[in-house]
């Protein structure tokens, strides 16, 4: 029985000896051979993403520039690797609708600091012309359905983007007594503007101004 007990412990100290031999790696041992399926993505390269790639299939049909603008727009990327074309065009859309509704309602002085003395002028003076008349504005922004940037010049540090617009807009002009003597607010009508937005990028002033508007026929 002593025998065979150690015959035992001899079998099992021979095969601790081995496990702990060959567990080890020497540097001399065959690599595993990965399938490719095995393989760790995180190794595998990547393609650099464009900063102005759209993040969303809804995104990439429906393009952020002409590409007439395109050479002016990576200038200003160059130059100002912060601006983003997207966050832009949202803050363009807001900036429509606010100054557009500021110009209905009689109310440009909310909206001064973001309009150019000249344009702001322009502005006022339709504003008071309206007014002489009697008249008042009772217009609705329905919605804006597309806005993309058409053009893209930088002069210096001095950037200025054209944005097209194209919004369903009811318009309806009351008069004094609130009687309708123009439009309808059950047809909206679909308009085409172009605004161009101005900014130093040199400056610590992040906010961008109104400096032209215009109208596609």
């Amino acid at each position: 029985m002593v025998s065979i007990i150690i015959l035992a412990l001899v079998a099992l100290f021979i095969g601790l000896r081995l496990y702990s031999v060959l567990g080890e790696r020497t540097g001399h041992e065959q690599q595993p051979i990965l399938k490719p399926a095995e393989q760790d993505a995180r190794l595998q390269p990547r393609a650099a993403a464009s900063p102005l790639a759209p993040s969303t299939a809804a995104e990439a049909q429906d393009h952020a520039y002409l590409p007439t603008a395109g050479p002016g727009v990576r200038a200003i990327l160059a130059a100002d690797p912060s601006f983003d074309v997207a966050r832009f065009l949202e803050g363009a859309q807001a900036a429509y609708r606010m100054i557009l509704e500021a110009f209905w309602n009689g109310r440009l002085e909310e909206v001064r600091g973001f309009i150019d003395p000249e344009v702001y002028s322009t502005f006022a003076g339709a504003v008071a012309d309206r007014e002489s008349a009697g008249h008042k504005l009772d217009n609705r922004l329905v919605a804006v359905e597309q806005a993309v940037i058409a053009q893209a010049v930088l002069d210096r540090s001095v950037a200025a983007v054209t944005v097209r617009f194209e919004a369903d807009i009811a318009a309806v002009t009351r008069n004094a007594e609130g009687e309708v003597v123009a439009g309808s607010l059950s047809d909206a009508v679909q308009t085409r503007d172009c605004w161009t937005f101005r900014r130093d990028l040199a400056s610590r002033d992040p906010n961008w101004i109104l400096i032209e508007t215009d109208e596609e026929e």
